[in-house]
């Protein structure tokens, strides 16, 4: 049942696109094992990131797990989840240039002990998917992470009207193509 919740909540936030000023970075998710840690460590999944930044808090999160990082993934994510002539800050990564196409970008090479200083809303929705998995569900395979970021952004992005939750999934399920298993 929960497989079929997760599976229709993803369309619902696909319809919409992010605006004004947006973070994003990409992050990795998986458990802990030895050998290198960060872009490349073996059994990870690459996950592109992106939210809007509202002054003193987050806006709206769009979340996306892809096989690799780079220009093509970025300009497809891009494309159909950011608002096109908006400020996109990110770090210095070759891979998002792609995004001066459509958008203003301000790369930033950014030291890792200033990426929450500098990017602080992108990191704290990539902190909270990560406590999410680990609190919740105490890990989720790459094979149905995007079910599970689906609910994440879904719930952060209406976390402001709580009491409604319950009606709307009701509304998101009642209008979402059977889910098959397998």
């Amino acid at each position: 049942m929960l497989k079929k919740l997760r599976t229709a909540l993803g369309p619902r936030d696909r319809l919409y696109r992010l605006a004004d000023r947006i973070e994003l970075d990409d992050a990795f998710v998986g458990g802990k094992r030895k050998g290198k840690r960060g872009r490349g460590a073996e059994g990870k999944t690459s996950v592109v990131v992106a939210c809007e930044s509202r002054g003193q808090r987050a806006g709206f999160v769009a979340m996306e797990a892809v096989d690799h990082v780079n220009r093509e993934t970025i300009r497809d994510f891009a494309k159909r989840r950011l608002n096109a002539g908006e400020t996109v800050v990110t770090d210095g990564l070759a891979a998002l240039k792609c995004l001066d196409e459509h958008h203003r970008h301000l790369p930033q090479n950014t030291p890792p002990e200033k990426a929450h200083e500098w990017r602080p809303w992108v990191h704290l929705v990539i902190s909270n998917f990560k406590r999410f998995i680990l609190g919740t569900f105490h890990g989720v395979s790459g094979k149905y992470l995007q079910e599970y970021l689906n609910e994440f952004c879904y719930r952060f992005n209406r976390r402001h009207c709580e009491p409604e939750l319950p009606a709307r999934l009701l509304g998101v399920c009642a209008a979402h193509l059977p889910v098959k298993f397998g």
